[in-house]
């Protein structure tokens, strides 16, 4: 089933035994990051706490943090279904050329169903506050003790950009300065910062749209990495198979999803930065401080009874490994599509997503593993991993133990390594230079005499299959369980 909104995916997370609801009065300031960092360690349930100290709206927490509920809000059972189900909507006919083929993911028979729908009465506008409101009466979080300040962790931020009006959908966070402002914390190399420079260059204020909350798989999209042309409210609508319900915001001309809790309308002015961070971010590390852009908010908008949506990032495992995880499994097939040798991709998370990515191959010639990691170092936001291990198709990438002994065992470091220069994500803070500096492929796929190994490659040590059928038949007769 496809969910209307938040609410609908919180009973249905309870109906399966997957939420609890705390009612003991707990302090958004650290102690929800302390309880909810136990439980997603633990692998444990979403957590909603009903009596958040200082506010009367609950606080949502840990909702995606599992393989089984990251695919729940996806509407499918298994994550590797998404994709399944895109390609189901593909044209008919195998496109012929790369750009095609990516294209070709999007190009659907009943595009028009998926559309964002829009509506003139929402449960996002029940509560309209122009005036008397504050951010302060959100029960956002502080989440580690050595944050700058409170920050809103999980919002739907919506721009526009401003030649093409196209909307943009994405999550970055906002550190709450006082009643009415807030930091964007846009990165260069995002779609976001991208619309916000168009109008720095003409002198104007971009307007901006906050949405906490909305159906799962619309607050998944905005984390998702796709393509400029591709909006993440059609994206979701083509997960769910329902087009997104949007409406017109009441004082900034973009539309929000309908079905959301909270609304946060306003501006980011062109010129005005202000001191932002630290923050305990997704790399298990404090990102540094640095100069952001201030997000003004002129109107709040909610339903008469809000939840308040939240995640916190730090060492893996958390919630946003689930999503990346997610991301990981849609967007194979378009790796794949580009480069049909790959046969599998893992994106660890001890890599946080962009640190590390693990590729095997069917390898067809000398130096093929180069050829796959200079490319997926040209595509998209892969331009971001600093280290991508190449393996031989039959390794199962998924198996980190076996990955590494191959790595181990069949990398010469001179031979087998390359180092080159490139983006780095914004959050690396390993490198010399901000959001710059070098990367590493590692080849551990078996080597070839063209490849300059001489020498004879001994085969992994397996037992003949006769053998393996005789101890199958005989198994219960050994008295081994």
């Amino acid at each position: 089933m496809a969910f209307r909104d938040l609410r609908e995916f919180i009973s249905f997370l309870e109906s399966r035994g997957q939420l609890k609801r705390i009612k003991t009065e707990v302090d958004p300031i650290l102690e929800v990051t302390e309880i909810t960092d136990r439980i997603s360690k633990q692998h444990g349930p979403a957590l909603l706490f009903e009596n958040p100290k200082g506010s009367n709206i609950p606080i949502l927490m840990n909702a995606f943090g599992s393989y089984e509920r990251m695919s729940w809000a996806l509407d499918v059972n298994k994550l590797d279904e998404v994709p399944k189900r895109l390609a189901e909507l593909l044209p008919d006919g195998e496109p012929d050329t790369f750009w095609q083929k990516i294209s070709a993911l999007f190009k659907l028979k009943n595009i028009a169903d998926y559309k964002p729908k829009e509506v003139k009465i929402a449960p996002c506008q029940e509560v309209v506050l122009t005036d008397n409101f504050s951010l302060d009466d959100l029960p956002v979080l502080k989440c580690w003790p050595q944050d700058g300040g409170k920050f809103i962790t999980l919002p739907l931020v919506i721009t526009k950009d401003a030649d093409s009006g196209r909307q943009n959908l994405g999550m970055y966070r906002m550190q709450v300065f006082d009643s009415k402002t807030t930091g964007m914390h846009w990165h260069a190399h995002h779609d976001g910062a991208h619309n916000y420079r168009k109008y720095q260059k003409k002198g104007e204020p971009i307007e901006v749209a906050v949405a906490l909350g909305g159906d799962p798989a619309t607050i998944y999209s905005a984390t998702a990495p796709l393509p400029p042309n591709i909006e993440e409210l059609f994206f979701a609508g083509l997960i769910r198979r329902q087009a997104v319900e949007v409406v017109k915001a009441k004082t900034v001309d973009l539309m929000v999803p309908a079905n959301a809790e909270i609304i946060l309308e306003g501006y980011v002015d062109p010129e005005e930065t202000r001191w932002e961070g630290p923050f305990g971010d997704h790399t298990g590390y404090y990102s540094l401080a640095d100069y952001y852009p201030v997000f003004h908010v002129n109107c709040i908008t909610m339903r008469e009874k809000p939840i308040y949506p939240a995640t916190i990032v730090g060492k893996p495992p958390m919630e946003d490994c689930y999503m990346g995880k997610a991301t990981e499994r849609i967007f194979l097939p378009v790796l794949k599509a580009a480069l049909p040798e790959i046969k599998d991709l893992n994106l660890p998370l001890e890599g946080v997503f962009h640190n590390c990515a693990i590729v095997s191959i069917k390898k067809s010639y000398p130096a093929h593993a180069y050829k796959v990691m200079s490319a997926l170092w040209g595509l998209g936001q892969m331009m971001f991993t600093k280290m991508i291990i190449v393996v031989d198709e039959h390794v199962d990438v998924q198996n980190m133990s076996e990955v590494l002994w191959k790595v181990f065992n069949n990398v010469d470091p001179g031979r087998d390594i390359m180092v080159v220069k490139g983006p780095l994500d914004a959050l690396d803070h390993s490198s010399n230079m901000a959001k710059f500096g070098s990367k590493m492929g590692i080849d551990a796929t078996r080597k070839w005499p063209e490849e300059g190994h001489t020498r004879e490659w001994p085969d992994d040590i397996e037992m003949d299959v006769d053998t393996k059928l005789l101890v199958d038949k005989k198994w219960k007769e050994y008295g081994l369980g």
